[in-house]
């Protein structure tokens, strides 16, 4: 197996509600909800970076495609990161997050590893890491 990942899905509860704070909120790129006509196949794809998609999909139906049991959720599963290039635009989006219904749990601050950096929750709990790392340079 080559180490590279094309698509990451999310499990949610209300698909239109998830689609809402991904595409008006944050602002990601959608065609909307596709695969209507499908049982199990209602899904939104959003464009994140060259070669790399972000799926939702109802968790019913995950559990449905991938043969498991519809299990409950747990906040601390994954955490997904957005790496930027300066504490003011971690602050931003923190902020963008927030205004688009995101649960900042934890408020951005200085990290221990000389960083800064925050987490919100999605409106289905999922948890994003924004941060600035000085070592690292943020993909434009």
């Amino acid at each position: 197996m080559k180490p590279r990942i094309t698509l990451i899905t999310l499990g949610v509860d209300d698909l239109e509600k998830a689609v809402r704070f991904y595409r008006d909120g944050l602002g990601f790129k959608t065609d909307g909800i596709v695969g209507r006509e499908f049982e199990h196949g209602a899904v939104a794809f959003f464009d994140l970076q060259a070669g790399l998609k972000l799926a939702l999909w109802p968790r019913s139906s995950l559990a449905h495609d991938a043969g498991v049991e519809l299990d409950r959720k747990s906040r601390t599963e994954l955490s997904i990161g957005h790496n930027v290039s300066s504490k003011a635009e971690v602050d931003g989006v923190m902020a963008q997050a927030a205004k688009a219904g995101a649960v900042v749990v934890k408020p951005a601050q200085d990290t221990f590893w000389g960083g800064y950096a925050g987490y919100f929750q999605d409106p289905d709990g999922h948890l994003w890491e924004v941060a600035w790392n000085p070592q690292w340079v943020a993909p434009e």
